[in-house]
This record gives structure tokens, C-alpha cells and sequence, in this order.
């Protein structure tokens, strides 16, 4: 038996068949860059078609398919709000993939990425045997998975987890309200602007210096760490103190026996994971702290993946 696993991101979409023990049988990744709508969910549907047709004659079947997607999937619309893909502020995702159970007799679940992760780590990953434990996925954007008591959290509106909006200020910017301030000082987009900021001021002649700042990256700003960089080494180590400081207050509300960070900076972040944990145990409450681990995932970037193949084998 295998399932289908699909994930979106804003720019491009992953589609797999994975066997019951998680094993990639068939994998392929399509940019939906310039898609918008219903030309995306029917990419979706068509890469579920067309790992059907490449298992028809095979003896293994395939009755289900999960779905991870960006942002907000409300499950008791079936409507998603996925704001970085033009026309899915609230699209009926759900409506468009009930074609699938008519014509192919497929069941579809649909999850967003938090749940995806969490699901990922804990079938695969870091979490196994795990019944507390959280996703900290921190990239272009921040978002978290939570299981306590061996239960994911969803809330009212299915947006447990957006912990981007969390506050490391007691001054509101209206860019705030957008993106939220952690997100906005502490993903990979708030470091690049953070060293951009600081590179334009006078008299600095760093190894970023000779870098086009219009096409910066977060590696180039690793790099420039490791090269000890003056601006690149203060702007990571005030971001590997937000990152301590959100770590400690997950550890505070909620008392996890794990915290799994991830996302694209995790990669390159991997070394700060000592410095996180010590920052974090400054902040969090001491008897949580004590008993909590940290550490990076162990599924990369195919976590979402691997997590919407969980969610096709399981029930919520």
C-alpha cells in the first residue's frame, strides 16, 4: 500500500508516492511560479493523477492523498488562505479535490505546513515515541507545529502555531501587523534586511562590501559570518537571541519534552543550536527548561512532504 503525498509552497509544488513505511517511491517538483487560482489546484490534481496512472499497473494501491499548504487550511470550510499565492485568500481547496474521490476513488486530506511538520518529525523524524513536542520552522516565514499530550493543536480558526506575530519589542511598527515583529526581525527576509541596513551606513568595508546588496542571500551572509564579518556576526547573534528568547517562551507555555528546529535557516543555523538552547534556558521557566531538548530536524526540507504523507495514513 502507498499514499499520496503533496507539498505547496509559494513557489513551487512537490508531489510523491510514498510506501507505508515512508519510503519515496516516485518524487517530482514543479514551480507554480506565475500560477494563480485554480491553475494551481489544478496542478495539484493533475500530479495526483498522474502518480495514479504511473501506479495503475502495480500491485500496490492507493486510496488516499494528504495535502500540505502554506498559511491557513480552515478545516471546516475546506477553504485555504494562502496570502503568497495570488487568489487564495480563501480558496475552496477542499470543493476542487472532491473530483479526485468521484473519479478515482481517492480520499484527500488537507493539512497547513505546521501540522505537516510536527506529523513529519513524529513519523519519521526527531519526534518518534514523542508525545510533547514542537516544530519551531523558521525561513522566509516562522511558523510552528505543537503536539502536547500526543494531540496537534489546531484552534478556533486552525491557526495554531503562527507564532511569527509573537512580540520581542514593547514598540509597535506598523510593519508588524503584516508579517508580525518576530518574523519580521528573525526570518531569513529580516536578516537580509537587517545587513542591508547596516552595510549602507559609512565606513564599513567588510567582505559584504564588495557583494550587489540588491541580490544578497542568507548564504552569503553565512559566509560572511564565518568569515567573521563584522556586521553579518552582529546581526546573527541578536537573531540567534530572538530565536533563544521565542524558544524559551514555546518552552513556558507549553512545557515540551522536544523543540525541533527547522525550516530553510536550519540548514546554515544548525551550528547556533547550542547558543539557542542557552539563551533559551536564560528566559525559560527553570523546571521546563531543564527537562527539554533541542534540536534540528532530521527530515530537511522534505519534513512537509513527509508529514502530508502522515496525514494521508491517519486520522486527526
Amino acid at each position: 500500500m502507498a499514499v499520496i503525498a503533496i507539498d505547496l509552497l509559494s513557489a513551487s509544488l512537490t508531489s510523491a508516492a510514498l510506501g507505508n513505511s515512508g519510503k519515496v517511491l516516485f518524487k517530482e517538483t514543479k514551480s507554480i511560479d506565475g500560477l494563480k487560482g485554480n491553475e494551481v489546484s489544478n496542478l495539484i490534481k493533475n500530479q495526483i493523477t498522474k502518480i495514479l496512472h504511473l501506479f495503475k499497473n502495480r500491485p500496490i494501491q492507493i486510496k488516499s492523498a494528504g495535502i500540505s499548504v502554506p498559511g491557513i487550511y480552515y478545516s471546516r470550510t475546506g477553504c485555504v488562505w494562502a496570502p503568497n499565492i495570488e487568489g487564495w485568500d480563501n480558496y475552496p481547496l477542499k470543493q476542487d479535490m472532491k473530483s479526485l474521490l468521484i473519479e478515482q476513488n481517492l480520499h484527500v486530506k488537507i493539512a497547513n505546513k505546521r501540522t505537516c511538520y510536527i506529523l513529519g518529525e513524529m513519523w519519521l523524524g526527531a519526534a518518534q515515541n514523542t508525545k510533547n513536542a514542537i516544530y519551531l520552522s523558521i525561513g522566509k516565514g516562522i511558523g510552528a507545529g505543537i503536539m502536547i499530550d500526543g494531540n496537534i493543536l489546531h484552534g478556533l480558526n486552525d491557526g495554531v502555531g503562527a507564532v511569527g506575530w509573537l512580540s520581542l519589542s514593547t514598540k509597535f511598527d506598523p510593519v508588524y501587523k503584516s508579517k508580525g515583529c518576530f518574523e519580521y526581525l528573525a526570518s531569513s527576509s529580516g536578516i537580509i534586511k537587517s545587513v542591508e541596513e547596516a552595510i549602507k551606513k559609512p565606513g564599513y568595508k567588510g567582505k559584504l562590501k564588495q557583494k550587489d546588496i540588491s541580490r544578497l542571500t542568507i548564504l552569503d551572509i553565512f559566509e560572511a559570518y564565518k568569515a567573521k564579518d563584522p556586521i553579518a556576526r552582529k546581526v546573527l547573534l541578536q537573531t540567534q537571541k530572538y530565536w533563544g528568547i521565542v524558544v524559551a517562551n514555546l518552552i513556558s507555555l507549553f512545557n515540551p519534552e522536544l523543540i525541533i528546529l527547522g525550516g530553510s535557516l536550519f540548514g546554515p543555523a544548525q551550528q547556533f543550536i547550542g547558543a539557542i538552547s542557552e539563551e533559551a534556558s536564560k528566559w525559560a521557566q527553570p523546571l521546563f527548561s531543564e527537562n527539554v531538548k533541542i534540536v534540528g530536524s532530521q527530515l530537511g526540507t522534505n519534513v512537509g512532504l513527509i508529514g502530508a504523507g502522515h496525514l494521508a495514513m491517519r486520522k486527526l
